[in-house]
């Protein structure tokens, strides 16, 4: 019965983290149909996202199983309450990778932006994050959970300074206000990812410390 019980431990610890790796690839799937123009990509991007959400039952089902069906330890509950926060953040990341793959759609009709580079800088930042909230996760890594955290301050910064060019070019040309509108909500769904991805290290230092933090960044 332990044998069963630490197996079905291993299989959540791993499906967790295949589950936020789906959702890193899915927004480098997404930014990268945006920035190609290439909408297959975008088309396959928005599917993507029913992965995720079949991973987010699974591993729901999983969890409640080793609760309703086991005793677990202090250190096992803090992983098993963990997942079930984390899966919900992952899912949400990956609706918004869907929501931009969506976005670079109508796009397509409608005209591209000549110039994203500061989405797409926005956008590395952002993977990153949330890339880097798995690993922590792997690793047990406080302090990279902790950096996480703090580098929500660099994409909150890129989401101002955008949002204020937009604001100017549509001032300075009311005809680009729809192509503007699509772009601002970009780079909101990016950093609302970012508030994901700290959540989701919140999590990770509370499954290794058994403390949700009130981090000050």
């Amino acid at each position: 019965m332990r044998d069963y019980y630490e197996g079905q431990l291993e299989k959540l610890n791993k499906n967790v983290v295949m589950m936020g790796q789906l959702a890193a690839e899915a927004i480098c799937h997404a930014m990268d149909a945006l920035l190609k123009k290439d909408t297959e990509e975008a088309k396959e991007t928005i599917h993507y996202d029913d992965h995720i959400d079949r991973m987010e039952r699974e591993i729901e089902n999983l969890c409640l199983n080793l609760l309703l069906s086991q005793q677990p330890v202090a250190a096992d509950l803090r992983m098993v309450s963990s997942a079930l926060k984390m899966i919900t953040d992952m899912e949400r990341i990956g609706d918004h990778a869907a929501d931009i793959s969506e976005i670079t759609l109508l796009l397509a009709k409608n005209g591209y932006p000549d110039n994203l580079d500061e989405v797409r800088k926005m956008a590395e930042e952002t993977i990153r994050m949330v890339t880097d909230s798995v690993d922590a996760y792997i690793q047990k890594d406080t302090g990279k959970a902790m950096e996480v955290i703090r580098r929500d301050d660099v994409v909150d910064q890129y989401f101002t300074e955008i949002k204020k060019a937009i604001i100017r070019q549509i001032n300075e040309n009311i005809q680009s206000g729809e192509q503007a509108a699509d772009v601002l909500m970009i780079v909101k769904y990016l950093e609302r990812i970012g508030d994901h991805a700290v959540n989701l290290a919140e999590w990770v230092l509370f499954y290794i410390t058994g403390a949700h933090p009130e981090v000050s960044v």
